[in-house]
């Protein structure tokens, strides 16, 4: 094995890219419900090549990938970071600073009774509270520290040694707590309660076997009979005598003539109307009222289906239901609504957030008319304004660099990663109003937090391997069983304050649980074991100041045990 030890030596940047190739391999076994994750699976492959082989880590190239990765995530939640404390949002927000805090001191805590060197107690943070990205900002604040190089070195691996250790029971601990542990603690049957939560919400659940209520919508051509009730009435009318279902004259034929219509419209017995709305509404109720008539040049209506970015105050905070109502959506129909990348259940009493993207379907003028009103659209593109990008990390780490914060004797600087992740953060707040400012697509956003995170973590692994085996002898057990506690504590807590004193619904406060822990496998694991969508609100309520916090304990946890 020499000559792979000595490709290895020479050409390091092929072990990054081989632990990453095995660690989302391994990552992504299933073993009873329970997937370890690309993550952790890219840093213990880096931790194992780092044990067989030595291989050079370059301190540039981690933190050339880490900037990456927390701009990613600044840029991703900063449409909601701010708006968090709006509404009822003030409750998953407070969750999500006191879940944190909890987990900060006692983190600190255990480290203290143990007496864990620095970079095991930030190691023992990342893994127990499973926030991967507190290790790259530990790291910094390790470089930081006024210690001797061979001692920074030590610290620097213990970061990956202690993570790796604490992750596991870390993410059983989230998922056990969201799925079995709080549903008995709070005395509901997730199930039935999903139900209830979702009536609340104006949530219909679909039949197995039936499409989604949020399919693409359909316009038919229905003949008006003489005894039918719209007859002699004004389209605003027409529109209004069928209770609860939205359905819309889009134009109508008399007389072989071609009439467009508006709400004063007078239709006439005889008449074909183009009517449009969901498939289910239009089969259902007028397919038995009334006669469909194949019209194709009635139907020939230019239909027009568009992201739209929601950025404007006037409707921010309102129900769907609300918004219904209003003119200025008339004729729209809503297909999807995107919050922080998750799909949010649409239902009648679901909210509008700033940040939120929706996809609106109905008439082209229509539709612009009511983008216009929500915010702006947003055109399909594969460009990255790399301009933003560039200039945005370069600014923002030099602040963190120059920001300084006095401990003690000496004055520390907040750090270059800390620094990125608040510029990503005023980015993603600035785009949340001007949509088409510093545009980066879903997908690079995506490769951005994926790539850059498990590049990071593995060429930590790589470092960690030589010393894994004797900080596991020292402080194997200890570190252990204190990540158990520095898990479960704030999980504990946590359901204690959201249910009593911030008197959140139970199984929201589960999803804002998980969110709290920035771990998304807890949130898909509470949803197919309640056999709903609906705890993505609580999560999505949490997620956003909870990244921010736990990422920047890294350094805070250095810091207090230095």
């Amino acid at each position: 094995m020499e000559w792979f030890s000595s490709i290895l030596s020479r050409y390091p940047e092929l072990a990054v890219y081989l632990a990453l190739g095995i660690g989302y391999a391994v990552g992504g076994v299933r073993v009873r419900g329970f997937v370890l994750g690309g993550v952790t699976g890219s840093l213990l492959a880096g931790m194992l090549l780092g044990w067989a082989f030595e291989v050079p880590v370059s301190a540039t190239a981690k933190s050339l990938v880490f900037l990456l990765f927390l701009f990613g995530i600044g840029y991703e939640v900063g449409p909601r970071f701010l708006s968090a404390m709006k509404g009822d949002g003030w409750r998953f927000a407070a969750l999500a600073v006191f879940m944190p805090t909890v987990g900060l001191l006692v983190a600190w805590g255990v480290a203290s009774a143990l007496q864990l060197d620095p970079g095991l107690a930030a190691g023992m943070l990342s893994g127990a509270l499973t926030e991967s990205p507190a290790m790259g900002t530990a790291t910094e604040a390790i470089q930081a520290l006024p210690i001797d190089a061979e001692t920074k070195a030590r610290y620097v691996a213990h970061v990956g040694v202690g993570d790796a250790l604490c992750y596991v029971s870390g993410a059983l601990g989230v998922i056990l707590t969201c799925t079995v542990i709080g549903p008995w603690l709070l005395r509901i049957d997730l199930k039935a309660h999903a139900i209830a939560l979702e009536a609340r919400y104006g949530i219909v659940r679909q039949r197995a076997g039936v499409a989604s209520a949020w399919q693409p919508f359909e316009t038919r051509a229905y003949r008006v009979p003489a005894d039918a009730p719209m007859a002699g009435l004004a389209i605003a009318a027409a529109e209004r005598l069928i209770e609860g279902a939205r359905l819309f004259v889009y134009r109508l034929r008399r007389d072989d003539v071609l009439l467009d219509a508006d709400a004063s419209t007078i239709v006439h017995a005889g008449d074909v109307v183009a009517v449009g709305g969901r498939r289910e509404v239009l089969v259902g109720i007028l397919g038995e009222r009334g006669r469909e008539v194949d019209d194709a040049d009635l139907l020939d209506i230019p239909m027009a289906a568009h992201e739209v970015f929601v950025c404007k105050a006037r409707w921010i905070g309102h129900t769907l239901a609300q918004i219904a109502q209003c003119d200025e959506v008339r004729a729209v129909f809503l297909r999807r609504i995107l919050r922080n990348g998750q799909q949010i259940p649409i239902g009648t009493g679901t909210t509008i957030e700033r940040g939120d993207m929706v996809q609106l379907v109905g008439p082209e003028q229509a539709v612009l008319r009511a983008a216009g009103e929500l915010g702006e659209i947003v055109r399909a593109s594969d460009a990255t304004d790399f301009i933003v990008v560039g200039f945005a990390i370069f600014l923002g780490a030099v602040f963190g660099v120059l920001a300084v914060v006095p401990v003690g004797r000496i004055d520390v600087s907040i750090g270059t990663s800390v620094g990125a992740l608040l510029a990503g953060l005023v980015v993603g707040h600035v785009r949340a109003r001007r949509p088409l400012f510093g545009r980066i697509p879903d997908a690079a956003v995506k490769l951005m937090q994926s790539f850059g995170l498990a590049a990071f973590v593995s060429m930590v692994g790589l470092g960690a391997g030589p010393h894994f085996l004797l900080a596991l002898r020292e402080s194997g057990v200890g570190l252990f069983f204190g990540g158990v506690l520095v898990t479960m504590t704030p999980l504990l807590l946590g359901l204690w304050f959201g249910r009593r004193v911030l008197r959140i619904d139970p199984l929201l406060l589960l999803g804002a649980i998980s969110g709290a822990q920035t771990f998304t496998a807890a949130l898909a694991a509470l949803q197919e074991k309640s056999d709903s969508p609906i705890a993505v609100i609580g999560y999505t309520g949490s997620v956003a100041v909870a990244h921010v916090l736990l990422t920047t304990w890294g350094t805070v946890i250095v810091l207090a045990m230095a």
